[in-house]
């Protein structure tokens, strides 16, 4: 069975650092377009940050840009989210998602995004004032 699963979330304080993993089991994420997701309260899911699997392009919603940085760890199976300088705005619930499609994340331009086959339960981030 695919499965994802999310961890790292938790509360901080404005300024703060948090690293998210997102960890596979039943496939290997190197050969996955990963790209995680928040979705904060009343508001739509948007993309955040996303690796392509087949060159190592990455992306990042502007917002998030210079304090979060996306990384696989082959060795662990997982794609990792460190989310430093945190802001109020950067509450959500968090979510990793898979695709087989290699070069999926070029796709994204800040507004929408497109399917990702496998997708994670989500972890909460809370950034206190």
């Amino acid at each position: 069975q695919l499965q994802l699963v999310e961890s790292g979330g938790g509360l901080v304080q404005s300024g703060g650092s948090l690293r998210l993993s997102c960890a596979a089991s039943g496939f290997t994420l190197d050969y996955y377009s990963i790209g995680w997701f928040r979705q904060a309260p009343g508001k739509e899911r948007e993309a955040v940050s996303c690796i392509n699997s087949s060159d190592g392009f990455t992306y990042y919603l502007d917002s998030v840009k210079g304090r979060f940085t996306i990384s696989r760890d082959n060795a662990k199976n997982t794609v990792d989210l460190q989310m430093n300088s945190l802001k109020p705005e950067d509450t959500a619930v968090y979510y990793c998602a898979a695709d087989p499609l290699l070069r999926l994340c070029e796709l994204l331009d800040g507004v929408g995004y497109p399917q990702f086959k496998y997708w994670g339960q989500g972890t909460l981030v809370i950034v206190s004032e």
